[in-house]
């Protein structure tokens, strides 16, 4: 019982300064498009359940500082706090991992998809079971959709990371090879 109540007190205690508004009450609207539990429905738009608090925090930095635009996100971020950008990334470290799809996918692509994966390294960053750590972002089971968009933004150079690698990585992936990678890593078992 014990196991189940502590963390629920530890979650629930968590508050922001301007006025004594939970953490799950300031980010309703986040969880609106990411999903109630941290596994998004929305099109196009990530998963956050269990990503990493150092990446998110790093995420959050650049939407708020105009360093990643997306117009939504901008906006949300643009009145964050330091200590705001810290509580949320924490919070979202603690949302459920999203759940592979109950279809364990294609063999065939997901043939294709782990040695592409393999060929490109993926799993040294992000690890062998693509959960990331610290700074790289945990991809197992993110939308398929929002994988093949960003793989491609990476490619082109539309999106920019905190550094070049991934530009630098998706160089010589072909859009075949990429919805190919996006399928395999979104039905990771």
């Amino acid at each position: 019982m014990y196991k189940k109540l502590l963390p629920a007190l530890a979650f629930a205690s968590i508050t922001f300064a301007a006025g004594a508004e939970t953490i799950q009450e300031r980010a309703a609207p986040c969880l609106a498009c990411h999903g109630e539990r941290g596994t998004s429905e929305t099109e196009n738009t990530p998963s956050l359940g269990a990503q990493q608090a150092p990446y998110v925090l790093i995420q959050l930095f650049m939407f708020r500082e105009k360093l990643r635009v997306f117009d939504t996100m901008n906006e949300m971020a643009k009145d964050l706090s330091d200590d705001d950008l810290r509580t949320f990334s924490d919070f979202i470290a603690t949302l459920p991992k999203p759940a592979p799809p109950a279809d364990a996918g294609d063999p065939a692509r997901m043939g294709r998809g782990q040695a592409l994966a393999h060929q490109y390294l993926c799993n040294n960053c992000h690890k062998p079971d693509f959960s990331g750590g610290d700074n790289v972002p945990r991809i197992a089971n993110q939308r398929e959709d929002y994988l093949n968009k960003t793989l491609s933004e990476y490619k082109d150079n539309s999106r920019h990371g905190y550094d070049g690698t991934m530009a630098d990585v998706m160089q010589p992936v072909t859009k075949e090879q990429i919805a190919d990678l996006a399928y395999y890593i979104a039905h990771y078992r």
